[in-house]
């Protein structure tokens, strides 16, 4: 596991937001990584979503009869994901598994050159490095699983969402992608909202401005998509296996410790809600109301 710049890097206001907050953002979106198949950050029902379909990949990968994997994380923040992705691939049996990961952020990849680290296994063989995702040196050669998750292209000018579509989905075999949606709480994504003193997002600039409770203001690049153009940015360059929306009622009916009792943690009704989501992922109707919209694309064939 090696760290290094693979590509120059220039300023960049989203890269200079999450290095501002480094830890803060690891532990707001990861939850606890002692128990990381446990899911306990505040985003654990999309995050057990995105990770039931990437496990099921993963699965039919190593019965094909496969023993080595090639994983891709672009925008993988403090590395949480490709290190999830490379303990399962090592606990199904598979001998190879190589994974880069690369961020925007080098206070990002700083922390998952230290969490990746602790995987020494001769098996595994993780790189992270700063790059930015639409100019990247993207590896050669055959991916199995490529990864774009929360919040990075929403941070992209819109100017450069086709290309990076186009570079994505042609990056490997089948591609995870989500983004926030338009219809979604609000988000300052480098922190719990909890931390704003204020915050506007400016949907026709494309722009959000924070001002954190520690006297920090922060802006940088941030487009809410809709369910459709999300799909049609990718539906050119691939074939979208799945579109669904992550996260619909869990978010809004979440109980809040400071406000209400301990006895609203109630497990029938967060089944209920469950069953809700399911029902509702993909209704057009509820889609772009979801905290995020995930695609699993395909690759086109040829």
């Amino acid at each position: 596991m090696a760290t290094m710049a693979l590509d120059p890097v220039t300023a960049n206001e989203a890269a200079q937001a999450y290095d501002a907050v480094g830890e803060t953002y690891l532990r707001y979106a990861d939850g606890d990584l002692r128990a990381l198949f446990e899911f306990s950050s505040r985003y654990s029902f999309a995050d057990r979503e995105i990770w039931r379909r990437i496990d099921a990949k993963l699965v039919a990968i190593r019965s094909s009869g496969r023993t080595s994997i090639r994983i891709l994380d672009a925008g993988c923040g403090p590395g949480t994901w490709l290190k999830r992705c490379a303990l399962r691939a090592r606990a199904l049996g598979f001998l190879e598994i190589d994974g880069l990961g690369f961020d925007i952020s080098p206070a990002m990849i700083d922390l998952a050159a230290k969490e990746l680290a602790q995987a020494n296994d001769p098996a595994v063989n993780l790189e992270v490095i700063v790059a930015d995702i639409a100019e990247a040196s993207l590896p050669k050669g055959h991916i199995d699983i490529v990864l774009c998750l929360y919040g990075v292209l929403n941070h992209l000018p819109v100017a450069q969402h086709q290309a990076v579509a186009a570079r994505l989905a042609g990056a490997g075999d089948t591609l995870f992608v989500t983004v926030r949606t338009v219809g979604s709480l609000p988000s300052i994504f480098v922190a719990g909202i909890e931390q704003a003193r204020n915050f506007r997002q400016d949907n026709v600039e494309d722009r959000l401005e924070i001002d954190l409770l520690d006297g920090r203001h922060l802006e940088f690049p941030s487009h809410l998509f809709t369910a459709d153009e999300f799909a049609a940015l990718f539906a050119a360059h691939g074939h979208i296996e799945e579109r669904a929306g992550l996260d619909l009622f869990h978010g809004r009916f979440a109980p809040d410790h400071r406000w209400n009792p301990k006895d609203m943690a109630d497990t029938a009704f967060h089944a209920g809600l469950e069953r809700l989501e399911h029902l509702c992922a993909s209704d057009p109707c509820f889609i772009d109301r979801a905290a995020h919209v995930l695609l699993q694309v395909g690759r086109r064939a040829e």
